[in-house]
């Protein structure tokens, strides 16, 4: 062994980091809102236990240049689209149009003027409809594999934004002006800036890159570690079992002894306690202590209970409640307990029904089947009491009987009573509790045999003698304290001066000075009293510590309490303090004293250090290394083996083998002096208490069995014992183990004392993606910055990875006062972790570090190149399966009365010969009819409208016109008004009135591209076109002329419209995708008589039906139902515009219930609307008589995977109102196609199957059951409608697809779009979506994309023809999904993760860019925790789905944008976070 510094390890710290010089990290410091800050800055003034305010560290290392979180970027160059012009037309426009700014969602000034004066909006990526040129998509993300540094620092970013205040109910944000970087990707902003400085860092890896190949199988197998052949091992020769020295003469039993010095010597001090002023406020002398413990032991024996039924008898246990700064009370107690004969098991003092860690000691009582517990005065007074007097059951404790051992609280003992003295045998003598690394509590028993052992043994090893002083700080109730100032005190009658741990808060030198005053042999302390006396003993002069002879330092098993040990012996050499008298120890619960280092009988001796190499220690291995290296770890001897024990190392997993001389291991000793067992757990007690070391060779060491210390460590060839570390503290991460405290250390190391306290730092591990990961949290100082904070983070993490060579997952920063203290003041571990998990740690700061800590992600997909199909085809054939297609009902073979071509005509047919029948019945939020319409009235409203666009707008056949109306009938009536005249219309949302500049934009939009030649709309909204508010967001001047509806003129059409063609167009509709993308689709006469066609059969809709609609009656199937099914079905429909339920939610449920309706159509908003608004009012409808037993199909209506936990809470929760969970079903429909699958009247129940959701990531389908791990539900999407035939293809290659595979929806009907609306004019070719083709099989036959992936299944279900039933199953739509490596992943299925993970979360979106991960989640709950949102995040999304979140982004409940049928628009809110417009609460760009 070689001598070392105590300082050597922060002089490695500094080293290591002077290893980075000077440079920055460059990850960018997150963005917190100064609402945040300021809450974060009022604190509670610290513990002064927490740490010293006079260490500071000498190095400066100056501050982070990152930038602060306000401002906006400045723009390198717009985007502008230019008006459409008659230029020549470029040769294929793309399908989809610009992105709009928002719906509910758009910019704010200049995106909105730029509008105004270009025509259209600003939009990212740039408008495809240019001035004589083709479109020009944007350049791709970067690669975050590349090494190229492209990107733009913090340092470019100027500019400042102004704050906002307040919660926001609606998002205010649009697209982002664009700049472009070096790498040609447009970004924006401060956060795209910070992004990109994320992205660099990803650039320049710590870790060797992946292995990028496909292995194809299911189970997706994370990437192993390769074993390293250069890995430290072992090659000494196998150690032998270390003997200690021989045990002396027997001595009589505790009682005995305690009888004997109170009968010789009763006037001898016994314990002198002091309390938090350090004045003496107890003496017990050893006849007193004798005759109050007998007076106990006659009340627990004699005065509980009756004499045929005593409630305590010999054996059973009782439960020590006192607090820290009453030892005397303890001690009589105690002894009490063993005078009579029961077990006493000393617990903290519970404070709070919710003290940290309190319920494990409750069960810990209960298991011990304990009834009474044994109490002081004081601590019975203060115990938390309910209004009537009696204390408050605490959570988890059984119900106790309180005993106040005070003597005016008992019974006299009778003169000729004398307890029995029980010889010392394998009985229990009392059970300490120890809790585990996992927060439970063991209880460990010691017989009285062990307890007197090793009561002898402490007496040799520390070589006391009669009436010494020995003071003690240490909890008397456990551990040295307990064995030191109670038991051994009593066998030797020393007076033990005890110390409170509120007076060493108080004043750190109380210690010292009790030492100088008692002139005390011994002194019991931890290494933290010694580094609180440094701190406080400058203004001290009177000090002598002459008289000590035995420093022992309780925690001196921990290496790092060399420095303290030394700076201690440095500084107080000088009063007196001799240098070998400091005497560190090592023990445990289970084993009790392990080892003690004996005072040094020549003090010129130098203790002797090893210097390990922390590297090899965490591969178990031990290798001496020299002074200049950086990864050392200097240790100290904890002396030799204590008397009468014999001990050995054993290899910590597997069979208890003994370890190599350069090997470290598990201490294991055997001695009586241990303790027997675990109270009530024999597997356990067997694992640790019954160990049986073997040889290499599998011979037996010994016949008599060794007891686990749960420490790490050896013992050198001198005999001395080394310790390491604790089992428990030890971090198993990536096959190496490392010691937290080592950690802690390194921490401690990095300027401590400038923004953290020293004693307030933990670090343990959770379980992320099948391997642990280190977290470290840290108290921080009230008066430290941001930045100061973050820059301090960021130097931790490169000084653990340079000193441990490992990463760190996650580091956070709390406010002071606010971790859970163990009853001595230090950190609770077990319950900063649970709070961590749970996301109710609070944190003021939070740095995550997964791309440098999780290196076992699943081997990316590298897919194959494209060689052709793959498949054989055979007749109906792939592959030896089934093709994936089906159809609905033929038409040909339907019997429909009227086959009309064009909806006019049939609402002419219906006013001529069912005039008085009422089609339309709109409800108002009150439920009562506002307005209801017949056939003849329609018509005639319908002529009027035909007759005013005639007559003022001199429109031409086949002329565009806008409609803007609230959902009502005016929409309704202008609809037909515009086929009566010969125009399409094209039904548009209206502006929102209270949020005009935010909506409009989109409106312009729409009318512009649709080439509308005049709106249509009513007087308060053609006001509301025209207001300032309005010209501020468009130039009023640009609008096309607005017509007033509310006069309409009393004449009608000379001559109704009839189309010459049925191919003619009918109608335009127009939709915002969910990727914000907006596209108009063209359909014609014959598709939308062919539509409604198909859903009167699928419905059996008849005149004599009545349908409640509660849909945007704006685009799809809403419009199509809302506008057009009952003209052509004839029968009534009860419209319920979405925006009443806002302030009547039980509306729609009510009209149904009321109508008696047996078929509803309404879409997932107000669904979730019902859900959500009455969950806590179903009695109360049921009350009103809202009663939905004769609902026979309720169909929501979407364009997306169905929503299986939604539509499921939505039966459940209304089945009392007698909702039956089969009629719920789901329609789906998309832009080539309203219609594909309806749930109609007959048929089977729409069915649902469980896949694997590893299995989707690749494009295939694995069927699974209920339960099974990674299982998804999904819901069948309806029958397929009459007309309509589905194949499912190949989104690459265009082939069939076999059943129950994953491919593109492609459909054929004839109620398809006729193609999309494009800004060119309808010169341009039809898109690939509505003609394409498959590669091989069926070649001739035209299909239509939808976009969608999803997989037919042919179930065991029969339809109403007698034939199985095709079920057609949706996943998600092919333009949202992500691919990320290598493999497609849905949104949906990431954000379902992210909100289970924890209850503050109210909704959640993802998205990409430059290759990174965004979540985006919405806070419902106090800024406070914004900052737990962030791990969970993480965590769940790794854990699930193998990702890692690159950016977390905490925001405001109703950021995420919702568009009317309850979908997000991810595209908008992706815009919205690059321009910075989100106003988040937090932003964590994890490294």
């Amino acid at each position: 062994m070689t001598l070392t510094r105590s300082d050597v390890h922060s002089e490695a710290v500094q080293a290591a980091l002077a290893k980075h010089g000077q440079r920055k990290m460059a990850v960018p410091m997150p963005s917190k809102r100064r609402s945040l800050v300021a809450r974060n800055s009022a604190y509670t003034p610290p513990d002064t236990s927490s740490g010293s305010e006079g260490e500071d560290s000498e190095e400066d290392h100056g501050r982070a240049r990152a930038g602060r979180r306000g401002g906006n970027a400045a723009v390198a160059g717009r985007v502008v689209a230019a008006r459409r012009s008659s230029a020549p037309m470029p040769t294929r426009p793309p399908p989809p149009l610009p992105r709009p700014p928002a719906v509910g969602v758009t910019g704010r000034g200049r995106q909105a003027k730029g509008l105004a004066q270009h025509g259209l909006c600003l939009c990212t990526p740039a408008a495809p409809h240019q001035q004589h040129r083709k479109p020009e998509m944007p350049s791709a993300p970067p690669d975050v594999t590349s090494s190229t540094n492209n990107a733009a620092t913090a340092d470019e970013i100027q500019g400042e934004k102004k704050s906002g205040g307040g919660h926001r109910q609606t998002c205010k944000y649009g697209n982002a002006e664009l700049m472009e970087t070096g790498d040609g990707v447009p970004v924006s902003s401060r956060v795209s800036a910070k992004i990109q400085q994320l992205v660099n860092t990803l650039k320049r890896p710590k870790r060797p890159p992946l292995r990028e190949f496909f292995v194809d199988d299911f189970e997706e197998l994370l990437e192993a570690q390769q074993p390293d052949p250069d890995l430290p091992k072992a090659e000494g020769a196998q150690t032998e079992p270390a003997q200690g020295e021989e045990l002396g003469a027997e001595s009589p039993c505790l009682e005995a002894a305690l009888q004997r010095w109170a009968s010789v010597s009763p006037k001898s001090p016994c314990l002198t306690s002091v309390d938090a002023n350090g004045k003496p406020f107890c003496q017990l002398t050893y006849g007193k202590l004798w005759s109050r413990s007998v007076k106990v032991a006659y009340n627990l024996s004699h005065k509980l209970g009756t004499k045929q039924e005593p409630l305590v008898r010999a054996g059973d246990r009782v439960a020590l409640v006192f607090p820290n700064n009453d030892p005397g009370s303890f001690m009589t107690a105690f002894y009490g307990c063993l005078l009579a004969d029961v077990v006493p098991v000393p617990v903290e003092v519970p404070l709070t029904r919710k003290d940290a860690g309190g319920q494990q000691i409750g069960f810990l009582l209960g298991s011990c089947g304990i009834s009474v517990a044994l109490t002081s005065d004081l601590c019975h007074k203060g115990l938390p009491k309910s209004p009537t007097g009696d204390i408050l059951h605490f959570k988890g404790w059984p119900k106790l009987l309180w005993i106040v051992t005070e003597s005016n609280h008992l019974s006299k003992t009778p003169r000729d009573w004398l307890p029995r003295i029980r010889d010392p045998g394998p009985d229990t003598a009392y059970i300490e509790y120890k809790t585990c690394k996992d927060g439970g509590v063991l209880g460990v028993t010691v017989s009285r045999a062990a307890m007197l052992t090793h009561c002898r043994a402490l007496t040799q090893a520390c070589a006391y003698t009669e009436a010494e002083t020995i003071v003690n700080v240490l909890d008397f109730k456990k551990d040295v304290g307990l064995w030191h100032a109670v038991l051994t005190s009593v066998m030797n009658m020393l007076h033990v001066v005890s110390i409170p741990y509120a007076l060493m808060k108080v004043n750190p030198l109380a210690w010292i000075q009790k030492v100088c005053q008692f002139k005390a042999k011994v002194a019991c302390v931890k290494s933290r009293d010694m580094h609180w006396a440094l701190v406080a003993h400058r203004d001290q002069r009177d000090i002598n510590l002459a008289s000590l002879r035995m420093l022992l330092v309780a925690d001196g098993a921990n290496p790092w309490s060399v420095s303290s040990c030394d700076a201690f012996l440095n500084v107080f050499c000088t009063k007196g303090l001799k240098s070998g008298i400091i005497c560190p120890c090592a023990g445990s619960p289970e084993a009790l004293s392990v080892a003690i280092r004996r005072p040094a009988k020549d003090t010129s001796e130098t203790p002797p250090r090893g210097v390990l190499s922390m590297y090899s220690l965490s591969h178990g291995v031990i290798r001496l290394d020299s002074d200049d290296k950086l990864a050392v770890l200097a240790v100290q001897d904890v002396g030799r083996v204590m008397p009468g024990a014999v001990m050995c190392a054993v290899k910590m997993d597997g069979v208890p083998q003994l370890c190599k001389s350069d090997e470290v291991g598990e201490l294991c000793v055997r001695t009586v002096a241990t303790g027997s067992s675990y109270y009530g757990l024999s597997g356990r007690t067997k694992n640790t208490f019954e160990v049986v070391p073997v040889t290499s060779a599998g011979t037996v060491v010994d016949d008599s069995p060794f007891t686990r210390t749960g420490l790490l460590g050896f013992v050198a060839a001198s005999g001395l014992v080394y310790v390491a570390g604790k089992i428990d503290g030890l971090l198993a991460v990536g096959g190496r183990h490392h010691n937290a405290d080592d950690i802690v250390a390194t921490a401690l190391a990095v300027e401590p004392m400038k923004f953290v306290y020293r004693g307030r730092i933990a670090v343990f591990s959770i379980e992320v993606l099948h391997d642990e990961r280190i977290v470290v949290v840290a108290e921080q100082r009230p008066d430290s910055t941001e930045e100061d904070s973050f820059q301090w983070m960021s130097r931790v993490l490169q000084a653990i990875d340079g000193i441990h060579r490992v990463g760190v997952y996650c580091l956070v920063l709390v406010s002071p006062n606010t971790l859970p203290k163990s009853p001595l003041g230090g950190i609770h571990l077990c319950e900063t972790k649970q709070l961590f998990l749970e996301g109710a740690l609070h944190p003021s700061n939070v740095l995550m570090c997964p791309h440098t800590c999780v290196t076992n992600l699943p081997k990316p997909r590298q897919k194959q190149p494209e060689i052709g199909p793959a498949s054989v085809m055979l007749g109906n054939l792939v592959s030896g399966k089934r093709i994936a297609q089906a159809s609905g009902r033929d038409l040909t073979q339907a019997e429909d009365s009227h086959q009309f071509l064009f909806l006019s005509e049939v609402l002419q047919w219906r006013a001529q010969s069912t005039p008085e029948h009422v089609l339309y019945t709109l409800l108002n939020s009150r439920g009562a009819t506002a307005s209801s319409v017949t056939c003849s009235q329609l018509h005639k409203k319908a002529e009027k409208v035909a007759a005013m666009l005639a007559e003022r707008s001199h429109l031409r056949d086949g002329d565009h016109v806008a409609l803007l109306y609230p959902p009502g009938m005016e929409l309704i009536v202008s609809f037909y008004g515009c086929l009566y005249a010969g125009c399409v219309p094209v039904t548009v949302r209206p502006p929102h009135p209270r949020d005009v500049a935010t909506t409009l934009p989109t409106v312009k939009m729409i009318v512009e591209v649709s080439c509308s030649v005049c709106v249509l709309t009513t007087q308060v909204i053609s006001k509301l076109l025209r207001s300032k508010e309005a010209s501020a967001a468009v130039d009023s001047r640009t609008w096309p002329p607005i017509l007033d509806t509310d006069d309409l003129p009393k004449k009608k059409a000379p001559l109704l419209y009839k189309p010459s063609n049925s191919d003619t167009l009918a109608y335009l509709d127009f939709s915002v995708s969910t990727t914000g993308m907006l596209a108009g689709v063209k359909m014609s006469h014959a598709a939308t008589s062919a539509l409604c066609r198909s859903i009167k059969l699928q419905c059996e809709l008849y005149p004599s039906r009545e349908v409640a609609i509660c849909l945007d009656p704006y685009c799809g199937l809403g419009l199509v139902l809302w506008c057009l099914c009952s003209v052509y079905s004839g029968h009534r429909s009860i419209l319920i515009p979405p925006c009443e339920l806002e302030s009547n939610a039980s509306l729609w449920l009510w009209a149904v219930s009321q109508h008696k309706v047996r078929d509803t159509f309404c879409s997932y908003g107000v669904v979730d609307t019902s859900t959500r608004g009455l969950a806590m009012q179903t009695d109360a409808l049921k009350s009103r008589g809202v009663d939905l037993s004769r609902v026979r199909t309720c169909v929501v209506v979407a364009e997306e995977r169905p929503r299986t936990s939604l539509t499921r809470s939505f039966s459940k929760l209304f089945k009392d109102l007698g909702l039956q969970s089969r009629a719920v079903s789901t329609a789906f429909g998309c832009r080539v196609n309203m219609a594909v699958c309806l749930q109609g009247t007959s048929g089977p129940d729409p069915t649902t199957v469980f896949v694997d959701m590893r299995a989707l990531r690749h494009d295939r389908v694995r069927l699974v059951e209920k339960g099974s791990p990674h299982s998804l539900p999904l819901m069948e999407s309806g029958k397929i409608l009459p007309g309509v035939r589905i194949i499912i293809a190949n989104p690459e290659t265009k082939g069939p697809m076999g059943e129950s595979h994953l491919g593109e929806i492609w459909v054929q009907s004839s109620h398809n779009a006729s193609g999309y609306m494009s800004v060119y004019g309808d010169e341009a070719p039809p898109s690939d979506h509505f003609a394409s083709r498959l590669s091989f099989g069926d070649t001739h036959s035209q299909w239509s994309r939808t976009g969608y992936l999803g997989f037919l299944r042919r179930t065991q279900l029969t339809d109403a023809n007698g034939e199985r039933h095709d079920a057609l199953y949706v996943v998600g739509a092919l333009e949202e999904a992500m691919e990320l490596r290598g493999m497609r992943y849905h949104p949906v299925d990431i954000e379902t993760s992210v909100v289970r993970t924890h209850k503050s979360i109210a909704q959640c979106a993802v998205f990409t860019w430059s290759n990174l991960l965004v979540a985006v989640v919405e806070l419902a709950a106090s800024e406070q925790e914004a900052l737990d949102l962030v791990p969970l995040v993480t965590n769940a999304v790794l854990e699930e789905h193998y990702l890692i979140v690159g950016v977390v982004v905490v925001a405001d409940v109703g950021v995420v944008p919702i568009n009317s049928r309850g979908e997000k628009q991810r595209m908008h809110l992706r815009d919205g976070f690059l321009a910075d417009q989100l106003d988040p609460v937090y932003v964590a760009y994890n490294m």
